[in-house]
């Protein structure tokens, strides 16, 4: 089983926009941590593929701590790439890579998305699933429980081919101090990409998400508490 996982490098968005901290994204963290566990169960080995600038080598190390085998690091100033540029620039790495599964995050949490995995199925005539909330592998096949709108479903694909998973997945592992050692030491191949390109969808900015007013705790007697919700929604918040 060899199986290759597209990592982004992203705002923390749990970090005020000014602190400029980056992150690996949630989804594809997950993502490695499942492939971690099948690799247990059935072998073979894990790469990393990540496009972003020199920096992100920051994140790929992370990765490679929760225990990945190899990456590589598409260098670029990623800033004003959409999904489609991702999706190009990595069907061409596949075209020359031998891989038998693709994992990517269902979307990256600075934008959510949610395009670049499906597009790059699409460029490489593989099959594919999303919104993938279970993994599992049966002789050749692997068995994706997927998230749908109206319940889970089973699907079974045979490699080559490309999966998308959810944050709901799993819990990522926390990298041990014998992991973090062991990814100083890991080989990540670095490829500078310079190609010009001309994205279709341009991010004009990010900000923080606006402050909420806090909550109204309504004490008393029942009845009361009820004539006094009523009269909010109604001539407050004007829902009812």
């Amino acid at each position: 089983m060899k199986v290759h996982i597209c990592i982004k490098q992203v705002p923390d968005v749990n970090a005020s926009v000014d602190t400029g901290r980056m992150v690996l994204n949630a989804y594809d963290a997950s993502a490695v941590e499942e492939a971690l566990v099948l690799r247990d169960k059935v072998g073979g080995s894990i790469d990393l593929v990540l496009i972003g600038p020199e920096k992100a080598s920051e994140t790929i190390r992370k990765a490679l701590a929760m225990g990945t085998d190899d990456a590589t690091h598409i260098i670029a100033d990623d800033s004003e790439f959409d999904s489609r540029t991702y999706a190009d620039i990595l069907a061409g790495h596949f075209q020359n890579t031998e891989y038998d599964v693709i994992l990517c995050g269902k979307q990256a949490q600075d934008t959510d998305a949610g395009l670049t995995g499906p597009m790059l199925a699409a460029l490489l005539d593989i099959p594919y699933t999303t919104n993938a909330v279970g993994l599992d592998v049966e002789g050749k096949k692997w068995v994706v429980t997927r998230q749908g709108d109206s319940g889970q479903e089973i699907i079974e694909l045979t490699p080559p081919c490309l999966i998308t998973c959810s944050n709901d997945m799993n819990d990522p592992r926390i990298p041990s101090l014998k992991g973090i050692m062991a990814a100083k030491r890991k080989q990540i191949t670095s490829q500078e990409h310079s190609a010009t390109v001309s994205p279709r969808v341009r991010v004009e900015g990010y900000q923080d998400v606006p402050g909420r007013p806090p909550g109204v705790v309504l004490e008393g007697d029942p009845e009361e508490v009820a004539r006094d919700l009523r009269n909010r929604l109604t001539n407050e918040a004007k829902v009812i």
